[in-house]
């Protein structure tokens, strides 16, 4: 055999491993919508779909790609110079290793999705900072992992054993014509033709960049998890290191020492003469006449989202202890309200520093334990005469939290090793243990700032509901008859109404023994669990702000208030300091107006919460709703403050540096 029939032959078999694997990433994308079925909205039409799958096969010519160009640089390249036949037998390896890991990314983006409601993001390469025991321990219980595993051997023996039927077939013999020219131009014509096959497969379906289909615009039905599913998973794990590298870089704001002077009088609000970052972030407390509290708790629930809350569940019974505290007339209660991003230690990040998610990962960076930020939250109220403390359900060595808390100025930090608990699990002890825990701790002569941290309403989702008291048929008789049936939701409602109950029984409790405590209540975030498969923007990342104490009114946060976590320091400063009281905060006080919360992602007002750079806004159902804010207005308020935000961590206090 001829090195151009050689070639020739391998070039066919090429062809077979590309359309085999294609015809798989197809299999796994139909398999993904046909499991998560449910999360396809009621507006969606057939149309939708066949778009979706339409560019799923777009995109998946480049996933395709990355194997078949291995196979033909290392069999079919390497063949026409070097006669081996066990040079063949590479392709079939390299395409049973990329079939293996499809399965097996296949069978982890579905309980991904179910958590993250996306494919495989950024979040990926928060593992490698977190709790890994914790984690897998949460894969086996919770997501069965043994049996993906599994499912994942079957399907990529399987697939497998089709792939060597398939390159096992016959392939054609290369054309032989009577005259050298044809010859010539037939072998020509045939690089050509694969020459420009690649740039078909580079470009998604495409000869031209101009209609090139990525990650970043394949989006193109009004359906997001039909946006989601015309991602491969390889496609997916590119956008999540793309965006991660972002994160990294920190792209997107213009962060030049003039543009920052600028960002920082816009912060300030009037001209700064320095250069010194925390001077843009100074004000002076307006005084109040409320007595000050000698114990606050500002108490993060884990997923505390405020769908619940809404007049639209009140029969769902798994908020009833936060709803009654809201009900009393020394309780005030912002329903417009983002977390400061997707995970826990974003929210924690945001609360205890006040800063900005600012695509930074302020836990690991050496800034953050060189002394405490200016707007961090625990020194202030220090100099107010409190001692700051910590308290967390889990572990001390969680993402640092213990040596972060501390060294942003907390003068003790209590985690799951301190606490007393019979009942847990690998993330740590059940919420009713750690709020005993913190009830021990304080005294009646030493005025105490608390940050509490629950972590019950937390996959794996291990307490015992019915000894704590769960009436699961109340939760059953308000759902609606397709998840009446659905266990594992009933469970995490249950877990949610087990965090609500021993919260507000803890807040009733303490209220009695010192009746001057003053109370906070927010989520760390939202997104993890809905009725609706589709939910709103307002109802999918929303999360309740509530203040409660001896002086607090109806009126003490006005109507329009909206915020995030970067807002919660100025307030509760606002609402206990004297007045003249020098602070630092990077967002304003909901007492005096603060109408805007915004995150990594997404913004907020009282009427209106959208997608930040991506035009999406969705009206907040109200009596009354207001035109639309300014996006330009808003994108300027956020880039702004997580300009300043992002500059204090990386480069310090100069603007000038």
């Amino acid at each position: 055999m001829s090195k151009w029939e050689e070639l020739f032959k391998n070039i066919q078999q090429d062809f077979k491993l590309y359309i085999f694997v294609l015809g798989v990433f197809c299999l796994f994308r139909i398999g993904f919508i046909v499991v998560l079925k449910s999360y396809i909205s009621e507006a969606t039409v057939l149309q939708d779909v066949f778009m979706a799958l339409y560019y799923g096969v777009r995109i998946s010519l480049k996933s395709t790609g990355i194997v078949t160009l291995v196979s033909l640089v290392f069999c079919t390249m390497f063949a026409f110079f070097v006669k081996n036949e066990s040079i063949r037998n590479i392709r079939y390896v390299v395409g049973c290793f990329y079939i293996s890991v499809l399965s097996l990314l296949f069978y982890a983006r579905i309980p991904y999705y179910e958590q993250f409601h996306a494919g495989f993001n950024q979040l990926l390469f928060n593992t490698f900072n977190d709790d890994v025991t914790a984690i897998f321990y949460t894969l086996v219980q919770q997501y069965n992992l043994p049996m993906r595993l599994l499912m994942t051997a079957v399907t990529g023996i399987v697939l497998s054993k089709l792939l060597k039927v398939w390159l096992s077939t016959q392939t054609y013999h290369l054309p032989r014509f009577a005259t050298w020219y044809k010859n010539i131009a037939f072998r020509t014509s045939l690089l050509v033709a694969l020459y420009y096959f690649m740039i078909f497969i580079r470009f998604g379906g495409s000869m031209t960049y101009a209609y090139n289909v990525d990650w970043e615009n394949s989006g193109v039905t009004k359906d997001e998890f039909l946006n989601e599913a015309i991602l491969d998973d390889v496609q997916a794990l590119y956008r999540a290191y793309t965006l991660h590298e972002r994160i990294v870089a920190s792209t997107g704001l213009d962060m030049d020492p003039e543009q920052m002077a600028q960002y920082g009088t816009y912060v300030a609000g009037h001209q700064v003469m320095t250069s010194n970052v925390d001077d843009f972030l100074k004000k002076q407390a307006q005084g109040t006449t409320r007595e000050k509290p000698q114990h606050v708790f500002l108490i993060v629930g884990e997923s505390y989202a405020n769908w619940p809350l809404l007049p639209q569940y009140k029969d769902l019974n798994i908020a009833n202890g936060v709803k009654n505290i809201i009900k009393q007339e020394d309780a005030a209660y912002v329903s417009t309200f983002l977390p400061n991003g997707m995970s826990t230690i974003s929210g924690v990040m945001g609360i205890v520093t006040g800063l900005a998610e600012a695509n930074l990962y302020l836990t690991y960076l050496p800034e953050s334990y060189k002394e405490p930020y200016s707007t961090a939250i625990a020194p202030q109220m220090k100099k107010l005469g409190y001692k700051a403390r910590f308290w967390y359900a889990g572990p001390n060595s969680w993402e640092k939290v213990k040596d972060f808390t501390l060294a942003q100025g907390f003068d003790e930090f209590y985690g799951m090793g301190d606490i007393e608990s019979k009942a847990g699990n690998v993330w740590g002890c059940d919420d009713k243990y750690l709020f005993k825990a913190v009830s021990s701790g304080i005294t009646q002569d030493q005025p105490s700032f608390n940050i509490v941290l629950n972590i019950s309403n937390h996959a794996p989702y291990t307490v015992n509901l019915q000894e704590e008291g769960f009436d699961e048929s109340s939760v059953i008789d308000a759902l609606p008859e397709k998840l009446k049936e659905d266990k594992e939701l009933i469970k995490k409602l249950g877990h949610f109404w087990y965090a609500d109950k021993v919260l507000s029984e803890f807040i009733k409790n303490t209220r009695q023994t010192y009746p001057d405590s003053l109370f906070i209540v927010v989520g760390d975030h939202a997104d993890r669990l809905n009725l609706d498969s589709n939910p709103s923007l307002y109802e999918r990342y929303g999360i309740p702000f509530i203040v409660y104490g001896q002086g607090i009114t109806k009126q003490t946060l006005p109507e329009n208030a909206a915020g995030s976590h970067i807002n919660i320091t100025p307030t509760l400063l606002e609402l206990i300091a004297p007045e003249g009281f020098v602070y630092h905060s990077l967002g304003d006080s909901l007492t005096l107006g603060n109408s805007l919360g915004f995150n990594y992602g997404f913004w907020m007002t009282h009427d209106y919460v959208g997608k930040i750079g991506g035009h999406t806004v969705e009206g907040i159902p109200r009596n009354n709703v207001m035109p639309p804010p300014d996006e330009d207005a808003v994108q300027q308020d956020i880039d702004a403050r997580r300009a300043m935000s992002w500059w204090r961590v990386k480069y310090g206090k100069n603007i000038n540096q």
